[in-house]
C-alpha cells in the first residue's frame, strides 16, 4: 500500500500563504492535490495541514486533507505525525509547493521500492545547466556516487570544480521523498544532526543516520514556488503547457 502526502503550512519564511496563491483554475495547493491524484498510482493522496484555510482549499474540490496538531520543522515531520495508524507500508512525500509533479517522475521515485524491499528512502534530482543556479543557495545541490546512492547534499555547488573540468554535471535535488514507514517514524524520533542544521537540508539527517538514499535522475519538474517570482514563472510555464495542447 502506498500513499502520497503533501504537507502543507500557510506560513512561508519568503513567500507568506504561497500555498494558497493562484496558479491557474486553482490555487498551488490545490493544483499539486490535483496532479498527485491524476497519476493513479498511489492508494490514496492526503495533504496534511495545520491551516484551517489549506483544509477549506482541498475539501473545496473534494480531496482529503488530515489536520496536524503540532508545530513541525519539517514536511517529514508533519507527515510522521499522522501515519501511525494508517495501512500504508511505503510514504511518498510531494512538498506543496511543486505544483507540476508528474507521473513520470513518481515512478522513477518509487522504483528503487519495487526493485528492492529493503529500499529505506528515495528521492529525485534533475541535471542543472545555469550557472547562476548552481551558486545559489536557494537551490540545494546532490552529489551521487555511482551506484546512484546519495553521497550529500549542499546549498554549495557541489562537486568544486577545482579541476575546471568541461561540461561537470551538477544535481538539483527536487524534494518529493519515498520511505518506508517505519523508516519516516525512525527519523522524525531523531533530533536534528549537525550537518543537517548547518545546511538546513533536512534529508542530511537520513545520511548523518547512516540510512541510505536511492536517487533517481527525472527530467525536467516545472517551477518549485519559493518566492512570488517563481509563481510568475509558473504561471508563464502553465500557459505554455496549455498553447500546446
Amino acid at each position: 500500500m502506498i500513499a502520497a502526502f503533501i504537507p502543507a503550512r500557510i506560513a512561508a519564511t519568503r513567500f507568506p500563504a504561497k500555498l494558497l496563491q493562484p496558479l491557474g483554475n486553482y490555487s498551488v495547493i490545490a493544483t499539486t492535490y490535483l496532479n498527485a491524484l491524476r497519476t493513479n498510482i498511489f492508494n490514496d493522496v492526503f495533504v496534511v495541514t495545520d491551516s484551517q484555510l489549506i483544509a477549506h482549499e482541498i475539501a473545496a474540490i473534494g480531496g482529503k486533507y488530515i489536520m496536524s496538531q503540532k508545530e513541525h520543522e519539517s514536511g517529514s515531520d508533519r507527515i510522521a505525525e499522522v501515519i501511525h495508524d494508517l495501512p500504508y507500508h511505503v510514504i511518498v512525500n510531494i512538498q506543496g509547493d511543486e505544483p507540476f509533479v508528474n507521473k513520470s517522475a513518481l515512478e522513477k521515485l518509487l522504483e528503487p521500492f519495487l526493485k528492492d524491499n529493503s529500499t529505506k528512502v528515495s528521492t529525485l534530482v534533475q541535471e542543472m545547466h545555469n550557472k547562476d543556479y548552481i551558486n545559489d543557495p536557494n537551490y540545494v545541490k546532490c552529489a551521487i556516487d555511482s551506484h546512484f546512492k546519495a553521497l550529500f547534499f549542499s546549498r554549495s555547488p557541489i562537486p568544486y570544480n577545482r579541476a575546471n573540468i568541461p561540461n561537470q554535471v551538477y544535481y538539483e535535488h527536487i524534494g518529493l521523498y519515498a520511505y518506508q514507514k517505519q523508516i519516516l517514524q525512525r527519523f522524525t524520533k531523531t533530533p536534528p544532526t549537525p550537518l543537517e542544521c548547518a545546511e538546513k537540508i533536512e534529508c542530511l539527517r537520513f545520511l548523518e543516520m547512516g540510512i541510505p538514499i536511492d536517487v533517481r535522475v527525472t527530467e525536467y519538474m516545472g517551477i518549485e514556488i519559493d518566492t512570488p517570482e517563481d509563481l510568475i514563472k509558473a504561471q508563464n510555464y502553465l500557459n505554455s503547457i496549455e498553447n500546446r495542447m
